[in-house]
């Protein structure tokens, strides 16, 4: 059997060939460089309708919605970008944008040099920075006897430097705070100190805050100070015992005085007026000066914030033992009469006088440890044991005010962890401090009233439109 042979391709002309080979590579780098007109105006599109951050992330996710439906491969982030800046260069072409007004900058004196205060950095570091001789720091200092502060640098000060033609230091200023700056300045004997104090104007500021977690983070939220949170607990501290009754939705509103310099808070002045709300009930407190120069804090009806005694002798701690005639004693271990209440505090803590008196004792006293012993008068007497030390001026002997300092809180003693034991006796009787019922002080007089009426009305009434306000702008 005979096989036909297969019949073979036809043969092109190899120049055939390689023009062939040429024209697909053309194509192929075509489709590369220009895409299709569809893709193209989907990217262009989405390039000028981003506004916002917000937006932007929604469009983008939108754009990669729209590229996995129809197949197409997603754009390359920086595919936006370069065809914002096409589309606004088009944009500037058919509607010139306006052109804005030059920016003048402050020209410096030729002889005019800055430095920032750097870690590590002293007063001949910064005098070799600026050029001038690290030897002449201490014929500088020794100028003027004040002029030494310039030495007592802080992280981030600015130094100004001013040099005359000769190269020789005409001039230093620095900025010290918000308020205060110094300066020295040469002349035929030397340098001359100065010292330059912006005299603050004062007005009056509101923060409102409700209670989530704790009093100090909650203040802090609303935008009051350590320092005024710490006031304003003073002021409720007779009626209010932050250990133990603060719960979540307690509210406060708190009018003081801000010190302003060229626009900027630069401090804050006492409380001119507060509110609290404790469970549901509500406190007031304005303060007020009388005609002899004496402040003081009252209701808004006149009736003094000031008691005989602070329910709590330490701010913000946490009462770990009550009062109990029949406790176990966590050392001794055997049951043994609480005749007090425990707060815990961090070690340190400030501890105050509960009320004014005559200091019986101010040292060791057996399981109490470092101990402060007052008498109030001849009916009340208030002990605080286990403390770390003593305030400065505070002996056996002397004499304290309601709310001083007296000592800190400490483990000196029977104790297991730092914490005040405080006692309260009622004609030498334990009672407990929680339950005891105290007097109130002196009200307005009548020959003032009318005049703190007269202050405390509007600001009761300010924070009552202050707080509605506040209210109506946080529900929009």
């Amino acid at each position: 059997m005979t096989t036909k042979p297969s019949k073979a391709p036809p043969l092109y002309p190899k120049t055939h060939l390689l023009a062939a080979s040429g024209i697909a590579a053309l194509l192929s780098l075509a489709l590369l460089v220009f895409p299709s007109s569809d893709v193209e105006a989907k990217k262009t599109t989405l390039s000028l309708e981003l506004e916002s951050p917000a937006e932007q992330l929604t469009q983008d996710q939108d754009a990669a919605d729209v590229v996995q439906a129809t197949n197409e491969p997603a754009a390359s982030p920086f595919a936006q970008i370069e065809n914002s800046a096409e589309d606004t260069q088009e944009t500037a072409q058919a509607a010139p944008a306006p052109v804005p007004a030059p920016v003048v900058e402050e020209k410096k004196a030729p002889g005019h040099k800055e430095v920032i205060v750097s870690k590590g950095d002293t007063l001949s570091t910064l005098f070799e920075k600026v050029g001038l001789p690290a030897t002449s720091v201490h014929e500088i200092l020794a100028s003027d006897k004040q002029a030494k502060q310039f030495s007592q640098l802080k992280h981030g000060q600015k130094l100004e430097f001013e040099l005359g033609p000769d190269g020789q230091l005409t001039n230093l200023h620095s900025k010290v705070s918000d308020m205060e700056s110094i300066s020295l300045t040469k002349n035929d004997k030397g340098y001359t100190f100065n010292r330059i104090t912006a005299k603050p104007t004062v007005r009056s500021a509101y923060v409102h805050g409700v209670i989530n977690s704790s009093l100090s983070q909650s203040a802090a939220r609303a935008g009051l100070s350590h320092s005024l949170t710490m006031d304003m607990a003073s002021v409720f501290g007779y009626d209010v015992d932050f250990a133990q009754d603060i719960r979540q939705g307690d509210e406060f509103d708190v009018i003081y005085e801000q010190k302003v310099v060229n626009g900027k808070a630069v401090g804050n002045g006492p409380i001119l007026s507060a509110r609290f709300t404790n469970r549901g009930k509500t406190y007031t407190a304005v303060r007020y000066t009388n005609k002899q120069g004496n402040s003081s804090y009252y209701t808004a009806d006149g009736n003094s914030m000031r008691k005989a005694f602070i329910r709590t002798p330490v701010d913000f701690a946490r009462i770990s033992s009550k009062f109990s005639m029949g406790r176990k004693h966590p050392i001794l271990n055997k049951i043994r009469a609480h005749k007090g209440v425990d707060y815990a505090a961090p070690r340190g803590t400030p501890i105050k006088a509960a009320g004014d008196g005559k200091v019986l004792l101010a040292g060791r006293r057996g399981g109490y440890g470092n101990t402060v012993i007052i008498q109030h008068g001849n009916t009340y007497r208030t002990l605080y044991g286990h403390m770390q030390g003593f305030a400065k001026g505070v002996k056996t002997g002397g004499s304290v005010k309601q709310g001083q300092v007296i000592g800190y809180i400490g483990t000196t003693g029977l104790s297991t962890g730092p914490h005040l034991h405080y006692e309260f006796q009622v004609n030498g009787v334990h009672v407990d401090p929680l339950g005891q019922k105290v007097a109130m002080a002196d009200p307005i007089s009548k020959a003032e009233r009318s005049r703190f009426l007269a202050q405390s009305q509007p600001l009761m009434a300010r924070m009552d439109q202050e707080k509605t306000t506040q209210l109506a702008s946080s529900k929009r």
